[in-house]
């Protein structure tokens, strides 16, 4: 069984300074009192949760979204949204996890189960009876965004299906797709095959499973541990090679690189490789593109594009690489939000008694949107679950950055969410062009 440990945020936590700039920015203490502030329930609550202190009321912790703004703000540099997830997880491992929490935390186990029968997952989980009763009876709000399964099949049985049609080249790059593209988004993992073949990099798709971030944040610290195990034996191996493995969900890429190392204490041998050759897709396109590799013949794109870097982004700390990478499409007219979260934060907004904490907390976000004017046709974040809180929040579509680079290079239709006829691939990749003329959908 995985140990709570605090000793990695003892430093942290003496250097509050009490200066409560922690709260003044903290989007879910600001629209309600259910939260007292992440200094209080997080370095000034602490001091009372060591060993032979008295435990103070911790319950409060667990209305904390994790969406680390306190920790990009804090001028001392404490760890406190780190504080409040392991507090959250020693409740669960005191008194229990709700049933509720438990599914939540298994997106990658109701994926799989959904996507055998998707067109009957999706009417059992979206009809206005069932979502009554999710919320009746398990607690999960009925008018929160969930997910619709792919009823084209996974993005997995597209790799299987194409495998023959794939680009071939000594340049490597290793694709870690996540759960919401696996089950729910396939399109997205299409696009970010398309875009990085058409930079002549061929895609290795090796086996994995959930980051575990969804346990994380529902305090399941055990079951985290065992997932992000699982990945660390199947995708270290090419990080020793020196191969990047890229991902094109945020959340998940930060879980390797930061969140389960940090809260689960793995911090060397194979995880600490696994770390560092982890990359957001973005973060590595712009990496490409200092170093004069990456294709820029993009075609004219006449749009207003609204765009919304996610927490769980901001949190990598490497800057917005999607919108520097944007910036190249001609004509994109890009228009930054600097709302400080859409307040989803994963499966938090999914819970009945946190979904109108999550609305308020997106309206910053949805204001941003609607002032752009009527002319916007669609939103651009990187996080699925960031992406599907501004779709219910503002009415209009909305698409991962990747998916407006594909569509840029003329690979990728953006309104129909499917793969166009690839351009030929430069000669001096090894590619088989009469196999791999069209990506089969």
């Amino acid at each position: 069984m995985h140990t709570i440990s605090w000793r990695s945020v003892g430093p942290s936590l003496d250097e509050c300074i009490k200066c409560n700039i922690c709260t003044s920015y903290c989007p879910v203490s600001a629209v309600t009192d259910l939260f007292p502030g992440p200094k209080y329930a997080g370095p000034q609550a602490q001091r009372f949760r060591e060993v032979g202190q008295p435990r103070s009321p911790d319950h409060s912790v667990d209305y904390c979204s994790g969406c680390r703004v306190c920790n990009a703000v804090c001028p001392t540099g404490v760890k406190i949204a780190e504080l409040n997830a392991r507090a959250r997880a020693q409740i669960v491992k005191d008194e229990g996890i709700p049933l509720r929490n438990r599914l939540l935390g298994r997106n990658e186990l109701l994926g799989r189960i959904g996507s055998y029968v998707p067109h009957l997952a999706n009417f059992g989980l979206h009809n206005p009876l069932s979502r009554l009763l999710a919320e009746r009876v398990m607690g999960i709000a009925r008018h929160a965004p969930l997910p619709r399964w792919s009823v084209e099949g996974t993005f997995g049985d597209w790799v299987k299906r194409t495998q023959n049609q794939r680009l071939r080249s000594d340049k490597k790059v290793v694709y870690f797709h996540g759960c919401a593209t696996m089950y729910y988004e396939p399109f997205i993992g299409k696009a970010a095959v398309a875009v990085l073949e058409h930079n002549g990099y061929e895609v290795i798709v090796p086996p994995q499973n959930c980051c575990g971030l969804p346990m994380l944040s529902n305090g399941e610290f055990d079951a985290a541990h065992d997932y992000h195990n699982h990945n660390v034996g199947s995708l270290a191996p090419y990080a020793k090679e020196g191969y990047p493995i890229v991902g094109t969900s945020t959340s998940c890429t930060l879980t390797l690189k930061d969140e389960a190392p940090e809260l689960l204490d793995m911090h060397a041998g194979d995880p600490h490789e696994l770390k560092m050759g982890t990359w957001d897709i973005f973060e590595w396109l712009r990496e490409l593109h200092a170093e004069g590799e990456l294709r820029t013949d993009f075609e004219e794109t006449e749009m207003v594009l609204p765009y919304h870097a996610p927490c769980q982004y901001r949190a990598h700390k490497v800057g917005k690489p999607a919108l520097d990478v944007m910036s190249l499409i001609p004509g994109a007219d890009l228009r930054e939000s600097h709302a400080r979260c859409c307040g989803i934060a994963g499966t938090y907004g999914y819970k009945v008694e946190k979904y109108q904490i999550a609305m308020d907390v997106g309206e910053e976000l949805f204001s941003f949107v609607r002032a752009q004017g009527s002319g916007v046709e669609m939103t651009v974040c990187d996080s699925e679950t960031c992406r599907w809180q501004l779709e219910h929040g503002t009415g209009l579509p909305s698409r991962h950055p990747i998916e407006i680079l594909a569509a840029a290079y003329g690979l990728y239709d953006l309104g129909k969410r499917q793969l166009r006829v690839c351009r030929e691939t430069p000669s001096r990749f090894q590619v088989d062009s009469l196999r791999r003329k069209v990506y089969q959908r």
